[in-house]
């Protein structure tokens, strides 16, 4: 019993050494980090498509449109199709009177697609209610589709120089490390926004924000933090600690469900292939799709299961092989089956060689490649 109560005061002082470490470890509440970073920032500065050269005042379309694309997507990912964009509709008035399906057929691939939705939303919405100029305060893009705290935040810096709290996942694994954040995500997001605030510059908003994005993104990295380079390795919790690389901590995730379907390529005298367009409701909304059964969990359907659902009655062949995809919140696994149109088939029938210029997912494009490399 006695060994017992030692034990837990060896650890309740083992505890309180550490608590006093990481308090006098604690950055403190001054302009001193964000100079730091500031000062980093003006040599070290990612040049990308988006974002304005030194000195040179930034776009606010370009700064919106580069945000909306950048959400859970890679800015290698992002690169291309921003160009795209932005030589189709160099300006928020072109993008506001294109169709949205042309919208969603330059962004397929990119994922996610109610962003494309809401983007062309909001293009209109600017066009005919702000002529064309976006609005500069917080409050005013949070009342714009597709804004959410995290872009309006960021517009409002990045393009106009207000003073805005710019929080990504970038900033929130600096802001972790800093203050050696051990409360696991998603629920450490608020203390995360509270402290980031406290370290805000008297001036260049934008710049700090994008400075704490690179930061994050090329030394401050998820894995092997560069913290021999860092311009804020002084103040740095987590480093001294040497735990820098266990943050943020990150409750473990349930393995997503799998959904299972049948994928119905049928191929006419032409050799083109049959799409039909989704519910503009729903994932993957308003995109061009190969027609399938309902995408449902449980076991891989049977052809005579499912044959109701197929777009013509004709002999399937059945492939070998699966085709996986990967959502933010399920799995998908799909067998592929092939057939020959017997007569003329209602539905928009495409070219193999022109299924680049529809609007057409990504994970439509792999039953495609299946049913070619498997016939």
């Amino acid at each position: 019993m006695v060994r017992g109560v030692n034990m837990k005061r060896s650890v309740s002082l083992r505890r309180k050494k550490v608590k006093s470490e990481i308090k006098a470890r604690r950055p403190k509440r001054t302009l001193l980090n964000s100079q730091s970073l500031l000062a980093w920032y003006d040599q070290h500065r990612r040049i990308l498509p988006w974002r304005a050269l030194a000195g040179v005042t930034q776009d606010p379309y370009r700064v919106w449109l580069s945000e909306i694309m950048l959400q859970q997507t890679t800015v290698a990912a992002v690169g291309p199709y921003f160009q795209k964009f932005i030589k189709r509709w160099p300006t928020i008035r072109h993008l506001a009177k294109a169709p949205v399906d042309q919208v969603l057929q330059m962004w397929a691939g990119l994922g996610y697609y109610r962003r494309a939705h809401l983007l062309h939303a909001c293009a209109q919405r600017i066009a005919a209610d702000y002529r064309g100029q976006f609005p500069e305060s917080e409050a005013e893009l949070l009342e714009l589709p597709g804004f959410g705290p995290y872009t309006a935040a960021a517009v409002a810096a990045i393009a106009f120089g207000q003073r805005a709290n710019v929080v990504d996942g970038n900033v929130e694994r600096v802001m972790a490390r800093l203050f050696a954040l051990q409360t696991p995500l998603p629920k450490v997001k608020v203390e995360i926004r509270a402290v980031a605030a406290t370290l805000l510059p008297e001036a260049r908003y934008g710049d700090y924000a994008q400075a704490l994005m690179d930061l994050g993104a090329t030394i401050c990295t998820p894995r092997r933090p560069k913290c021999g380079i860092c311009p804020l390795n002084k103040d740095c919790r987590a480093h001294a600690l040497g735990i820098e690389e266990k943050l943020p901590q990150k409750i473990r995730v349930e393995k997503k469900p799998v959904r299972r379907a049948m994928a119905f390529v049928l191929i006419n005298k032409k050799n083109q292939v049959l799409l039909r367009q989704r519910s503009k409701q729903g994932l993957l909304g308003g995109m061009m799709e190969i027609p399938s059964s309902v995408w449902q969990e449980g076991k891989m359907p049977q052809l005579t299961e499912v044959q109701r659902q197929a777009p013509a009655k004709t002999k399937w062949q059945i492939l070998p092989g699966k085709v996986k995809h990967i959502f933010s919140h399920f799995e998908l696994e799909l067998a592929v089956a092939v057939g020959i149109a017997p007569k003329a088939v209602p539905g928009k029938w495409v070219g193999l060689s022109r299924l680049e210029d529809e609007a057409l997912p990504s994970v439509m494009h792999k039953i495609v490649r299946h049913a070619v490399e498997n016939l």
